[in-house]
């Protein structure tokens, strides 16, 4: 049997081993040989995670931010005081994100086996799928923020290649870089706020921040004050602009809708489960010491809310199906985050435990709805919803599969996403009513939209020119997501992750659900008179509201104001000389050491001309200088 130490070991070095080998042996290896080494990888590794996640939650845990560490080894020394380790560790969330990191990439692959078949550069796909998964599963078994954030670039840079996989397609060459940009725009504060945290720390070892600021002997009224707020408050700022543009949120959530531009299955892995919740599980690591400023985590707060309406306002009338469920990833996510924010409040810290919790539900039901409307894609050759409708005799599996989904998204008991969703919702209410009445809208939004977009696929207005098919090469990996789709809230989550480490169990509030659940079915009621069949409602509707349609159908021109922003704000004056000094110092530079080296390499080949005559002379040359050289040595 494997120690703790070697499966933590093993759970993202597998991925990594099957990146270097599927990627360098490329198109040598055929491409069922590849696929299967990418599914038996991540196997392993989900193996390797279910059991180090039993066997660390079979010991008493002291709490989510008690950190069990596996190994260490020093790495740099800046300082006497200052050191960074490299090494993996253990604590409630690192392993709930690994079993769900593992999960939801199996089920992704093994998608991909029939989805991706007969693409093109389909090895290379399984060796970003590897390079993916790896990242991730290091980043959330990080044992300090520095060593973190090199696996948060690498998650950024695999997110890159697999938005940009079809690189044939303009759009997806502009929607990866659309993409790395801004979440390096984001990730610059990030680095920032680890500077000045590990400043104020005199350490990047989580355990020794969060040690740091237990121990009372840290004063946030008086530590390194500036601008009124503390140091330690502006890293924490910083560092939350890096889980902003991470994680999609308001206003860094540009880039995600675009981002559907890659291949779906894609979309289900980075997009629905694991990158975009990176942020949340970043702001939920360093929990305690966010917990302490009141100002940062209403920030927090009111970002997640922001994110969560805009996002369900702007997917009302979407008709891409994909960027549909992208924008709902946006405004689940908002949840996420504003129940970490109002977590921080006197009372509310179950919050925290709500937090992942909907994390938890929310990457099975989401990445099975990504993965449904693969199918549905794969099957009528359309992301547009106009190009569907009267699926569901054609597609009947598919069809009872987004059914589960779209019912566990909206909040419907005894579906998963009713448990978490009410989790939130109760903590909001305890703490902040006014987050916890755009909660409930936002709420009722999302049953709205989601069923919107089932009627209109399945139902509505039947075209005989689509003709859909059924694949168990698709299905099976969904029949399989919908069992926790469906179940998952019945984990008593709360025994497991919670702040204190004591048990916590989730109750059901009957009374306190009469709101949530009944806004929910109201949702799905008017999608259901407006979407079930084809009418004149949508279009009356739509004329009514129209300045509030122009602006959802818009996207509320976030992307026309960034670019406005750029054109004449600082941005591009920051950019302007940036560009010069990379295209004229740093690619001329490479290029003149290029240019040299290729001269050099001309003058050398001259020497060596196959005659031997010349070899001779050289040789003799040779010989002679050394004579020489001896005896200048010698008279010396």
């Amino acid at each position: 049997m494997f120690t703790p130490a070697t499966e933590a070991i093993l759970i993202p070095l597998i991925p990594f081993l099957l990146f270097g080998i599927i990627g360098l042996a490329g198109r040598r290896l055929p491409e069922i040989f590849s696929a299967f080494l990418g599914i038996g990888g991540i196997l392993a590794s989900l193996l390797f995670s279910l059991h180090l996640s039993v066997s660390y939650f079979s010991e008493p845990v002291q709490g989510a931010f008690v950190l069990k560490e596996f190994f260490s080894f020093p790495w740099l020394n800046f300082s006497e005081n200052l050191k960074i380790s490299i090494g993996l560790v253990a604590d409630p969330i690192s392993m709930l994100m690994v079993v769900v990191i593992c999960s939801v990439s199996l089920m992704v692959q093994w998608f991909s086996l029939t989805y991706m078949k007969g693409e093109e550069r389909f090895q290379m796909y399984y060796a970003f799928l590897s390079l993916f998964t790896g990242s991730m599963l290091g980043l959330v078994l990080s044992s300090n923020i520095f060593q973190m954030y090199i696996f948060w670039e690498l998650v950024g840079v695999s997110s890159f290649l697999l938005i940009g996989f079809y690189f044939q397609k303009p759009s997806a060459v502009a929607a990866s870089k659309k993409a790395f940009i801004v979440t390096r725009f984001a990730d610059l504060g990030f680095l920032i706020g680890i500077l000045l945290l590990s400043y104020e720390t005199q350490t990047m070892e989580f355990k020794g921040i969060l040690d740091y600021f237990k121990s009372g002997n840290f004063n946030p009224e008086v530590s390194g004050i500036w601008m009124s707020h503390s140091l330690a408050a502006w890293a924490l700022v910083l560092i939350f602009v890096g889980a902003a543009g991470k994680s999609a949120m308001f206003p860094l959530h540009i880039w995600l809708p675009d981002a559907m531009e890659g291949p779906t299955p894609v979309s289900a892995l980075i997009h629905a489960a694991t990158m975009v919740v990176a942020g949340v599980f970043l702001v939920g690591r360093l929990f305690p010491v966010y917990s302490l400023f009141e100002g940062v985590m209403q920030l927090v707060t009111w970002i997640g809310v922001l994110s969560s309406i805009l996002a369900a306002i702007i997917a009302i009338s979407q008709t891409d199906i994909k960027r549909v469920l992208a924008y709902s990833t946006l405004s689940q996510i908002g949840y996420m985050m504003f129940a970490l924010g109002v977590a921080g409040k006197a009372g509310a810290e179950a919050g925290f435990t709500a937090s992942f919790f909907h994390l938890f539900t929310h990457a099975f039901f989401k990445s099975l709805l990504f993965l449904a409307a693969g199918a549905i894609i794969h099957a009528v050759h359309s992301n547009e919803v106009e190009n569907m409708g009267g699926l569901r005799k054609q597609m009947p599996i598919v069809h009872w599969l987004f059914l589960i989904g779209c019912l566990a998204i909206s909040g419907v008991p005894p579906f998963s996403g009713f448990f978490s969703k009410e989790e939130i919702l109760l903590n909001a209410w305890k703490s902040q009513p006014l987050v916890y009445g755009f909660a409930l809208i936002g709420s009722g939004l999302t049953a709205f939209y989601m069923f919107r977009l089932f009627f209109l696929v399945f139902y509505n207005k039947s075209h005989s020119d689509v003709h859909g098919h059924e694949s168990m090469g698709l299905n099976f990996p969904m029949l399989l997501l919908a069992i926790p789709a469906v179940f998952a809230g019945f984990v008593p989550f709360s025994s497991y992750v919670t702040s204190t480490g004591l048990p916590e169990e989730t109750h059901l509030h009957l009374m306190f659900s009469i709101a949530p659940v009944g806004i929910g079915l109201l949702g799905i009621g008017l999608a259901y008179l407006f979407y079930f069949k084809q009418n004149s409602l949508p279009e009356q509707w739509a004329s009514k509201l129209s300045g509030l349609y122009k602006l959802s159908r818009g996207k509320f021109y976030f992307d026309e104001l960034w670019r406005a922003v750029y054109q004449i704000g600082l941005i591009r004056a920051l950019a302007t000389p940036a560009a010069w000094i990379d295209k004229n110092l740093v690619d001329g530079g490479l290029r003149m050491g290029a240019e040299k080296t290729l001269r050099l390499g001309d003058r050398v080949k001259l020497i060596q001309n196959g005659k031997l005559q010349d070899y001779v002379l050289y040789f003799l040359m040779g010989i002679l200088a050394l004579i020489l050289l001896t005896l200048l040595m010698i008279q010396s």
